[in-house]
């Protein structure tokens, strides 16, 4: 069961075809050069970077953080730990010096393994770092870092023996982004890993011989379980927003690709910019959005840009259980997007194979076990809770965390999303915001997502937020306003004339008669994976101090 098997097998079926591509350099014109693995190569060096790694001390179920950058020697370095039955540690390096200290303390790495600002950064913050006895350096000679890459690495060239694992035993640990509280190490199974990989295959009918743009690293990941060839694209993983268009769409023409996930933030620039120069996308097969609602104007875009056949997707689900819903562009366009723009929540679509989703009574407490759920129909927004073979079971190192997020039920273990949301007449998820950002008012609760797109209707709202003034329930609630380039209102007579027109908005629905109060931000502050999960409660903070001001 151990999730490295995948690579030997495509090595075998695919030798020759190209594993991980990655942009290198650019010549004197501009033009781009790449360097790359077939998936027999790939193999090889990730057999012999597991023999270097087991010579170097590293076993199996020990945690290793892995802080490379996105590239060949990611890939590899990942399907060796694999092989040896160690535990990589991968976190979002954007997340901020704080969190991410307090991510690695956490987790205590036995191994580490990263490019030599990291091991710098180690010297200077040693507590955090207490744990690690093994160190090896991607890149330049770091004497503080120990050897290199190029120093461990075999050179016979001689297939490793994999270490064998079950499908219960420990294979990775991913951090959540943080976007509702501190980031959170999910404790992935090999078994959880081949679940996502045969889900996804199966969800999206994904064959072997594609070309995939994995807009987050781990992505490629999958890809290659999958004989996808990973185009690593020339971006910063942390800055999603602010991708540049034009190499984007050159990665998809240099190399066909037929599939890709990132961010909508990502896909929002990439539209524009074909658009706007007329470019068409005839390689894409489907492309996949995630990370927060995917806006309609995205997906109308991408029906004058893709092929006839091609078609969007948005899956949902978390770091603790992916994919778990999903619903096609075509879907959402001709038939929920009208609701969506009403109030009605964003449609996310059916559960996938072997995947249950419940909608229960909303709670902030711990629910130990399931006799103690109360579900609710369909049509009432409640918590969502998630329930299948992708479901991670706990958060390394916080039992209470765990307890909080987690329903046993006999045997198998419900997932609360943390977030709220409806199941409709066909089955389908609809979802309403987070739990933790729902307001509650003298008129009742108000949920972010079915009030916000209220005002987002406003020709010059690039987005809102709704959040509750207040230290104590009910709360005032109120709408943060951030306008398009350009709109933000200036002077005391434009914010009354745009605040005005807000509200006359809200007037006209019954989930929004009730906010009188409007705020305006130049810039929200959002996830560091895809820039698209609104950061509300530093809104909330920030509009605290403006009212106090005022």
């Amino acid at each position: 069961m151990n999730i490295a098997s995948y690579l030997p097998k495509m090595a075998q079926e695919i030798p020759f075809q190209k594993a991980v591509v990655f942009p290198h350099a650019r010549d004197a014109e501009g033009r781009v050069s790449y360097t790359h693995y077939t998936f027999h190569q790939l193999n090889e060096e990730a057999d012999r970077y597991a023999y270097g790694l087991t010579d170097l001390g590293l076993t199996k179920g020990m945690r290793v953080l892995l802080m490379v950058r996105p590239g060949l020697e990611f890939i590899a370095l990942t399907f060796a730990l694999f092989k040896i039955g160690a535990v990589p540690i991968l976190i979002d390096p954007g997340m901020g010096k704080a969190n991410l200290l307090n991510c690695i303390a956490l987790v205590e790495p036995q191994g580490l393994i990263a490019v030599p600002f990291v091991h710098l950064a180690k010297l200077f913050y040693r507590k955090y770092f207490h744990s690690v006895k093994y160190s090896l350096t991607v890149g330049r000679k770091c004497f503080i870092g120990g050897p290199t890459t190029q120093e461990i690495r075999r050179t016979e060239g001689k297939p490793f023996p994999m270490i064998e694992t079950k499908d219960t035993d420990m294979a990775a640990i991913l951090f959540t982004t943080g976007s509702t509280g501190p980031p959170k190490g999910v404790v992935y199974l090999h078994g959880m890993f081949i679940a996502q990989v045969k889900l996804i295959q199966q969800a999206y009918g994904i064959q072997k011989g594609e070309v995939d743009l994995p807009g987050f690293p781990l992505f490629a990941l999958f890809s290659t379980a999958m004989g996808m060839t990973s185009v690593i694209p020339d971006m910063d993983p942390t800055r999603p927003a602010q991708v540049d268009p034009v190499k984007i769409v050159e990665a998809i023409q240099n190399h066909g690709v037929t599939n890709s996930f990132g961010s909508p933030a990502i896909w929002r620039r990439v539209t524009e910019y074909c658009l706007q120069e007329g470019i068409q996308l005839p390689s894409i097969k489907r492309i996949l959005m995630a990370g927060a609602p995917v806006p309609g104007a995205i997906l109308k875009r991408f029906t004058k840009i893709l092929s006839k056949g091609a078609d969007t997707h948005t899956p949902y689900g978390a770091t603790e259980s992916l994919p778990s819903c999903s619903i096609s562009g075509s879907e959402i366009l001709e038939e929920t997007e009208a609701k969506t723009r009403t109030g009605a929540g964003t449609c996310v679509g059916l559960p996938l194979p072997s995947i249950r989703i419940k909608v229960i009574e909303i709670s902030d407490k711990v629910i130990p076990t399931w006799d103690m759920v109360q579900e609710l129909p369909q049509g009432k927004i409640g918590e969502i809770v998630v329930q299948g073979p992708v479901v991670t079971h706990e958060y390394y190192n916080l039992k209470k965390t765990t307890q909080l997020h987690k329903i046993y039920d006999g045997i198998k273990i419900w997932h609360r999303f943390g977030d709220v949301g409806y199941l409709d007449k066909k089955g389908r998820l609809w979802f309403c915001g987070r739990k933790a950002h729902r307001v509650i008012t003298s008129q009742g609760t108000m949920f972010t997502i079915p009030c916000e797109a209220i005002f987002n209707e406003h020709p010059q709202v690039f987005r809102s937020a709704l959040i509750g003034i207040g230290q104590q329930n009910p709360k005032q609630p109120t709408i943060i306003v951030e306008p398009k380039k350009g709109k933000m209102p200036r002077g005391k007579k434009e914010t009354q004339k745009f605040s005005r027109e807000l509200r006359e908005i809200g007037k006209t629905s019954p989930l929004t008669q009730a906010i009188d109060t409007f705020l305006f931000h130049p810039s929200f502050p959002v996830d560091i994976r895809h820039n698209a999960k609104i950061f509300r409660e530093k809104l909330a903070l920030w509009a605290k101090k403006k009212v106090i001001r005022n």
